[in-house]
């Protein structure tokens, strides 16, 4: 059980270096890490994916308050945004996870997958959106929340890949857009992790320490040590060249996209 408790400490490190450098979410390094530690560990294989997005949610629940507060520092959150998407945020979650359960894992490797083959494609390409028009009222933005809740409890993000380009579409600065991006990834990791907890505490075989879907050991080992890089990684993105490492980093995720639909069949 101590080399379990390594091998997470060690992928939140990771992980948190690469979402601070890269400006990605944590839930994009972590889901695919902890598919494949819960395959190295013999973890049931109908649920493996279903622990590895909730236990991604859990982290994201501590990860995302430090990182929204920062940016919250600088004066790059527009809270009014989080106000009135938040409502349909939790709805989404909610149902996303409930959804979830009700899926196999084969389905979920798959729509991660091509989730990570969308990312890496947008990388290497440097898409980003034009500004075309306003944030909707109250009413859209509830229905953007729900949508994005849905998606993201699917994958275990904390969304930032999905609200960024919206903002930023909406004519919101990429500064603020990544800031408030920050602070809607807290309500989607709560809802997140609530609705994947609750909807697997009945469901028999799950591996000892666990809470429904989540798994513990991992849960704390990659909170505990992605938080305190993540600044790390952020700093080392202003002294090194961000955009080939970016390259990179999207050749890593065609290569885990491959394996996990290697892994269905």
């Amino acid at each position: 059980m101590l080399l379990a408790w390594i091998i997470y400490a060690a992928l939140g490190l990771v992980a948190g270096v690469l979402a601070g450098l890269l400006g990605v979410g944590g839930g994009i390094v972590i889901v695919p890490m902890l598919s494949i530690a819960f395959e190295l560990q013999g973890l049931p294989s109908q649920y493996l994916q279903h622990m590895a997005l909730g236990t991604s949610l859990g982290t994201i629940m501590f990860t995302s308050i430090s990182s929204f507060r920062a940016h919250h520092k600088h004066g790059a959150v527009n809270w009014s945004v989080v106000r009135r998407i938040t409502l349909g945020i939790l709805v989404g979650t909610l149902a996303g996870s409930w959804l979830a359960a009700q899926l196999s894992t084969r389905f979920l490797k798959g729509f991660f997958a091509v989730f990570l083959f969308y990312v890496a494609t947008q990388m290497l390409l440097n898409f980003k959106p034009k500004a075309g028009r306003q944030l909707p009222g109250t009413a859209g933005m509830s229905g953007v929340g729900g949508v994005s809740g849905v998606v993201a409890s699917l994958l275990g993000i904390g969304g930032g890949t999905l609200s960024v380009p919206f903002m930023v579409w909406c004519n919101m600065t990429m500064h603020n857009a990544v800031g408030t991006s920050a602070a809607i990834g807290f309500p989607i990791a709560v809802a997140g992790a609530a609705g994947y907890l609750f909807n697997g505490l009945h469901v028999s075989g799950l591996p000892p320490m666990s809470l429904g879907f989540l798994y513990i050991p991992a849960l704390v080992g990659i909170a505990a040590t992605s938080i305190l890089t993540a600044p790390l990684g952020a700093r080392i993105a202003h002294k090194l060249p961000v955009a080939q490492l970016k390259r990179v980093f999207a050749v890593l995720l065609y290569v885990m996209g491959a394996r996990m639909v290697w892994t269905m069949f």
